[in-house]
């Protein structure tokens, strides 16, 4: 059995385990409402947080309301929910790395700013069951723009930082648990993830 020289793996959720469904979804209903993609997208991102959707403090029923309000946006909450859920696809490629790890001892977990959505995306295709314990933003009430939540995980996980790797795709994030003292990757693509995984993995398989 192969050996890593680390002894826990944070994982994000979008962008890592899995496709970005809420970029993509965002960007699908900006185009069907005719206004920019990318100025939509960050609008939301905005209203997301600034409303306290992301931590937890409003409902969903409230966040759409926000945004309906603030960019004029049409279609119900469920019609615009589902275009965010149908995006947020699970890369088979990093299940199987997941798996490879936890074969070999490593102990796994989430850290994922993150809604409500999550809960469902788990019940459409069943993963949690992957990991050790799923930190979700929307549950916890502090989201990875607080760095204070990587001290968070460590203590409740009773790691220490310089054991635990930390992976996700925004540089902001990465940043902050780099100052806490994890080591950390940005995803950026499967190539380059597989390669820097090997670097504390070095027996992690070419197939994957």
């Amino acid at each position: 059995m192969g050996q890593c020289r680390i002894k826990a793996v944070l994982f994000d959720f979008g962008g890592v385990i899995a496709e970005e469904g809420f970029r993509n979804g965002l960007y699908r209903i900006a185009r069907a409402n005719g206004l920019d993609e990318a100025a939509f997208a960050e609008k939301t991102r905005k209203i997301i947080h600034d409303t306290g959707y992301l931590t937890g403090k409003i409902s969903e029923e409230s966040f759409w309301q926000a945004l309906r309000s603030e960019t004029g946006i049409e279609g119900s909450d469920s019609y615009l929910r589902d275009i965010i859920l149908e995006g947020f696809v699970l890369r088979d490629w990093m299940i199987k790395a997941i798996k490879w790890l936890k074969e070999r001892g490593v102990r796994l977990a989430i850290l994922s700013d993150q809604t409500n959505w999550l809960d469902e995306i788990e019940r459409r295709t069943p993963f949690f069951h992957l990991f050790e314990m799923v930190f979700n933003s929307h549950r916890i009430g502090k989201s990875k723009f607080d760095k204070s939540v990587f001290s968070d995980v460590l203590r409740i996980m009773e790691l220490k930082p310089e054991d635990t790797l930390f992976v996700d795709d925004t540089e902001g994030h990465v940043e902050r648990a780099r100052e806490v003292g994890l080591n950390a990757i940005r995803f950026v693509g499967k190539d380059d993830f597989l390669a820097r995984l090997r670097d504390f993995c070095p027996e992690l398989p070419e197939e994957i």
